[in-house]
């Protein structure tokens, strides 16, 4: 069995960076919802673009923040190895018209609908773990 090792905060913020792809946790109907969204990471925050008609954009606006996890793995089933990243923290709206203009441009959303917003996720608390082959 392989063991699985800690990670620190900024090796985490490494590994998060160089995948695209990852998963966001919330609350829906008091119940957790996760969807598969495309992201970048910017400094202590996780960057994800969003359509105004879905749950967390809507809980964002009303609340003005709400709490998510964010998770990106990346694993080998077939080596048993890999290793697997979650930062939970608040999520809210970016407004700032040059922040807003620097993300949209720089991720480009997979789902084919029209995303008007970006939601950035602070890296409040960040946990990893990596699970390193045996053999």
């Amino acid at each position: 069995m392989a063991p699985l090792q800690p990670l620190g905060r900024e090796r985490c913020l490494e590994l998060l960076a160089s995948v695209p792809v990852g998963r966001v946790v919330f609350t829906l109907r008091a119940l957790p919802a996760i969807r598969p969204v495309n992201h970048l990471v910017d400094g202590d925050t996780v960057v994800i673009r969003s359509s105004l008609t879905t749950s967390l954009a809507s809980a964002a606006i009303a609340d003005g923040a709400v709490v998510v996890a964010y998770e990106a793995d990346e694993i080998d089933p077939d080596r048993r190895s890999g290793w697997t990243v979650v930062v939970t923290g608040a999520a809210r709206l970016i407004l700032d018209e040059e922040r807003l203009a620097r993300y949209e441009h720089a991720i480009e959303p997979w789902a084919d609908e029209p995303m008007a917003c970006v939601i950035g996720i602070d890296c409040d608390l960040v946990t990893g773990y990596q699970l390193a082959s045996a053999g």
